[in-house]
């Protein structure tokens, strides 16, 4: 199996759903295209939930110790936001996100350019923050196979149908995102030759299932979280993971 595989297949899936979303959500009224962002980010609520599990992970206490879990995952969140906050990243994804509409969707009103850059910023957050991306790259780098990749597409691909139909072509955009985030990782997991210890991929996958938190209240119109300027907190996780582990 030729490293990066899973994530070409992960984009053609975006790229079909987007497109079939797109089509289908002019057909739709703008109610039922509201409740389909409310059912998203419902959903996005349980995957959140169940990758925030993470922190109870056995590996993870007998690594760093019964209390230890939740007060890494709290300092990764902090220091990530503090971090990502300083680099105004959310900003910066935006920006991203406004340039890309510019050149992609040409002159469009206010209201276009707010979902194109909303539909960007929230599907590249969704696509790139679960722990599927970070393992299922990773294992795809490593050479052990992209199946875990395969299954993300899938669920990717039917994600993107219905934000496409919410947001519209901001949805297909995210696919740069995804090629520079999972092939990035591709890379990293090419020149580790080997996995992540477990309770630093259970520290990573518990702080991720926090920032998907966000993401959800974002969809839901709860809170707009800036859940990019927190994206820094997914590598500060395995670092504290690691100072605490050797201490104790």
């Amino acid at each position: 199996m030729v490293p990066g595989t899973g994530t070409v297949v992960n984009i053609a899936t975006v790229l079909v759903g987007s497109v079939v979303g797109r089509v289908a959500g002019n057909r739709l009224p703008q109610r039922t295209r509201e409740l389909v962002t409310d059912g998203l980010g419902l959903v996005t609520l349980l995957i959140a939930g169940t990758s925030a599990m993470a922190v109870l992970d056995p590996s993870f206490s007998d690594a760093v110790g019964d209390s230890a879990p939740m007060l890494i995952v709290l300092g990764a969140v902090l220091v990530g936001g503090i971090t990502g906050s300083l680099l105004r990243l959310e900003d910066r994804v935006e920006r991203l996100g406004g340039w890309l509409q510019a050149r992609l969707a040409g002159e469009a009103t206010g209201e276009e350019r707010r979902r194109f850059v909303e539909g960007y910023v929230v599907a590249s957050l969704i696509f790139c923050t679960g722990p599927l991306t970070i393992l299922g790259s990773l294992e795809d780098g490593l050479g052990n196979g992209a199946e875990q990749l395969y299954l993300k597409s899938a669920l990717d691909g039917f994600a993107a149908v219905a934000f496409a139909a919410a947001f519209g072509w901001g949805v297909a955009a995210s696919v740069l995102t995804i090629a520079v985030v999972q092939g990035g990782l591709t890379l990293v997991g090419v020149g580790l030759g080997d996995v992540l210890p477990d309770a630093h991929l259970a520290s990573i996958t518990a702080t991720g299932g926090l920032l998907l938190v966000g993401v959800a209240l974002r969809l839901m119109n709860v809170k707009q979280v800036a859940v990019a300027d927190l994206l820094p907190a997914l590598a500060v996780a395995p670092v504290l993971t690691a100072f605490v582990a050797a201490w104790s």
